[in-house]
């Protein structure tokens, strides 16, 4: 009796993992057509990164923006038309912080004092600037030092990230307004030596 079942489930497991020749060549024409588009969406990516670049290349301040840590032509672009090219548009660093969203909103009252993210913000900008400080965690020796310690002091790494976008859309901002190509000395050094 045992040895009838155990022939029956090893019939029915067969079964079960070939499926009929009408479901495999179903499955295959499947595939073959996504296959045929994935090739065709790789085809259109490289063609319009390849535009973009040739696009982002023609604006003065792409050299600025591609010098900070993270910022490639895709990324860089994209912060780039954000925030937009008026070079007097944002009075201070300060502004353009608040705009992207980056810098955080402070409320205070009596013995209670609790510091939010910024709600009201361009939230494509604010996507952008969270990637690009991702990015720059692993470009830049300074900015992993600065989210390593925004973690050793506490922050989750969501929070942390969003410091370090702060911090990034200061440097962008001050080299933009200098027309001052990126220097990781001039960004970074100080707060290593205030740490030591």
């Amino acid at each position: 009796m045992e040895e009838r079942a155990a022939d029956i489930q090893a019939v029915l497991r067969t079964d079960q993992l070939s499926p009929p020749a009408v479901i495999g060549e179903a499955m295959g024409a499947s595939v073959s057509a996504l296959v045929a588009v994935i090739g065709e969406l790789n085809t259109q990516i490289a063609r319009l990164e390849a535009e973009l670049s040739e696009g982002f290349d023609q604006h003065p301040d792409a050299k600025i923006v591609r010098s900070l840590p993270g910022l490639g032509t895709i990324l860089g672009a994209r912060v780039l038309a954000e925030f937009g090219d008026d070079p007097n548009r944002y009075d201070s660093a300060k502004s353009r912080k608040n705009y992207a969203g980056t810098s955080p909103i402070t409320k205070a009252s009596g013995k209670s004092k609790v510091v939010l993210a910024r709600y009201a913000r361009n939230r494509r900008l604010a996507d952008a600037c969270y990637l690009w400080a991702f990015a720059a965690i692993t470009a830049s020796p300074g900015a992993r030092t600065f989210y390593d310690s925004r973690r050793g002091a506490g922050d989750t790494h969501n929070r942390a990230l969003r410091a370090l976008a702060n911090r990034l859309v200061g440097l962008l901002h001050g080299c933009l307004r200098h027309h001052t190509l990126y220097d990781a000395h001039a960004a970074w050094d100080h707060r290593q030596e205030r740490a030591a």
